[in-house]
């Protein structure tokens, strides 16, 4: 069994609880706009770390990180990237792809909004962890914690860190 950290949109702010929430993971994947290298850095020290890079992800995550990650974690295929859209509306650049090759767990973060929806006609759970940091509307900071036990993906968790204490009008990811 490997026990998964899920987390996304933190734009430079890593909040200490994650670590704590995060503790008994066996590793952290981030779905986009990290903010900087230095929280790259922290995550990476912390647990083995998988992420694609995000719309306001600059050049040095870019070179670390690609667009689209997809892998195998025990018997589940999974594919992550940041701006991927959700059952019924997933975003144009990955819609053909995924029809045609869907994954078993396909993960993606920039709307800021915590989503967990399984789509039937493709056989694919769409997981969205919401938003870490303190850029953007979100209302609650949210991170997920789940398991994936040969090919079952299992025991998913959604932590709340508190409220998002610098809410903006419009979402920057």
């Amino acid at each position: 069994m490997t026990k998964i950290g899920l987390i996304s949109d933190t734009h430079s702010y890593l909040d200490d609880a994650v670590f704590k929430h995060f503790e008994n993971c066996d590793e952290v994947w981030h779905a986009g706009d990290f903010g900087n290298i230095e929280l790259v850095d922290k995550l990476a020290a912390f647990k083995p770390l998988r992420g694609v890079y995000g719309n306001i992800d600059d050049k040095e995550i870019r070179q670390i990180y690609p667009e689209n990650l997809r892998f195998k974690c025990e018997d589940v295929d999974v594919w992550m990237t940041h701006i991927g859209g959700y059952p019924d509306r997933y975003d144009l650049r990955i819609r053909n792809e995924i029809y045609a090759n869907p994954p078993q767990l396909f993960i993606s973060g920039h709307s800021h909004i915590l989503k967990g929806i399984y789509d039937k006609k493709i056989n694919c759970l769409h997981l969205n962890p919401g938003a870490a940091g303190k850029q953007g509307w979100q209302k609650v900071r949210t991170l997920m914690r789940f398991n994936i036990d040969g090919n079952k993906i299992q025991d998913l968790q959604v932590i709340e860190l508190g409220a998002n204490k610098s809410p903006s009008k419009t979402m920057e990811g």
